[in-house]
């Protein structure tokens, strides 16, 4: 599918931010979104030139501004709020800040402002409590990864969005307009993100489908991501909050978006508008969580890199081990007994390797994903299908409260 004209902007952008840090390896950056040198040099210059409006193809419209008097910052101002209905003042003047105005009111006077021209609610649910916040140390440490609640569309069918967040830049990866939530619509979306911004150490997600089964066994699109080099880490159950930040996400989402929309027409209309969102909120937006910076500010490309094609899992096994194949109900044979290891590695290797006396781990590729103990199968009649001992924990403890 070709890059619609708002997913070719935040390309280019994403790319000269990033080309623009101090240590960047130009070439390797190139690799990663799928263009040439000189493209990427082209693109360079351009921005270097004429700043963001060089990135396109025919705007070449002028930034600068002439010295505003109060009453024209005063009009400014009114007219930001109208473009952002739901900002503060303090978003408002970083806002216009890093649009390059100057001689801006404190925040105190702008919130005087709106409230004379009426632009001035509370949200629903505000209580205006503080929280703990947690985040990774660095970027591509833990991506968090959701379904947005679907929209109806006008033109029949629902639009299911799918969103992707860093944990430590808030970088929305990711914000796209999905027919149905299943894994054969994510994989192929998954893996145009990660060969744009390479691969994360792990993504958190919820016990839903696709990621999840809601029972504790892993699924197809989890083995598919082991297989890729990515830990799949799960919320705990009932506990939407684990995912913080997504959920943060999809507030501002709806507020600034979703919720101003009378009609959504159909998918092509819901990603127009989602794909211009998305540049806002990752370059102009002000992020209260990074002091008034923007997620771009923060956020770099991983140095991990998309395969062209998943490792297969007996190349992580060392030569001589027990390796069994998985069948097609996704049980194996150790020791004359059924184990179970979950219809997702069905026709796929697993290794056991030995803990103690009667006690091997079971691991597929190099993720550890349950444990046979012979002395709880003991005394089982025959044609038994044991389930492996416990499948581990593999929710994200640190997430926030």
């Amino acid at each position: 599918m070709p890059w619609q004209t708002c997913d070719v902007m935040q390309l280019k952008r994403d790319f000269v931010e990033l080309a623009l840090r101090e240590g960047t390896c130009f070439r390797k950056l190139c690799r990663s979104f799928g263009i040439s040198p000189p493209t990427g040099y082209k693109w360079l210059s351009r921005y270097r030139d004429e700043g963001v409006e060089g990135l396109a193809e025919q705007s070449r419209a002028r930034h600068s501004q002439p010295r505003k008097t109060s009453g024209t910052i005063e009009k400014l101002i009114v007219e930001a709020r109208h473009a952002h209905p739901v900002w503060g003042a303090r978003k408002l003047r970083r806002w216009l800040e890093n649009k390059g105005h100057r001689d801006l009111p404190q925040p105190s006077t702008i919130t005087d402002i709106l409230r004379r021209h009426g632009l001035l609610s509370v949200l629903p649910g505000a209580s205006g409590q503080g929280w703990r916040r947690f985040e990774r140390s660095r970027s591509n440490e833990l991506w968090q990864m959701d379904f947005k609640g679907w929209i109806p569309l006008s033109r029949g069918g629902r639009c299911h969005p799918l969103t992707i967040l860093d944990d430590h830049s808030r970088f929305n990866l990711l914000l796209d307009a999905c027919g149905a939530e299943s894994g054969a619509i994510v994989k192929p979306k998954l893996e145009k993100v990660f060969r744009a911004y390479g691969l994360p150490d792990a993504i958190l997600c919820d016990n839903g489908k696709p990621w999840g089964s809601g029972f504790g066994s892993f699924t197809a699109f989890e083995a598919w991501l082991l297989r890729v080099g990515v830990e799949v880490l799960h919320g705990r159950p009932y506990h939407p909050q684990t995912q913080g930040k997504e959920e943060r996400f999809h507030r501002t989402l709806n507020q600034e978006l979703l919720s101003r929309t009378t009609a959504w027409r159909d998918l092509a209309h819901c990603q127009v508008r989602f794909g211009e969102w998305r540049e806002i909120y990752n370059h102009e937006r002000p992020h209260d969580a990074l002091e008034g910076n923007v997620p771009a500010s923060r956020h770099e490309v991983s140095s991990r890199e998309m395969p062209g094609h998943p490792r297969e899992a007996q190349s992580w096994y060392e030569p001589g081990e027990e390796v069994r194949t998985v069948k097609s109900k996704g049980e194996i044979t150790f020791m004359n007994i059924f184990w179970m290891v979950g219809r997702a590695f069905a026709g796929e290797k697993v290794v056991m390797r030995p803990l103690a006396e009667k006690r091997w781990e079971v691991v597929y590729c190099w993720k550890r994903i349950g444990e046979i103990d012979l002395n709880a199968a003991a005394n089982k009649p025959k044609g038994w299908y044991e389930p492996l001992k416990s499948r581990f924990d593999r929710s994200e403890k640190d997430a926030e409260p």
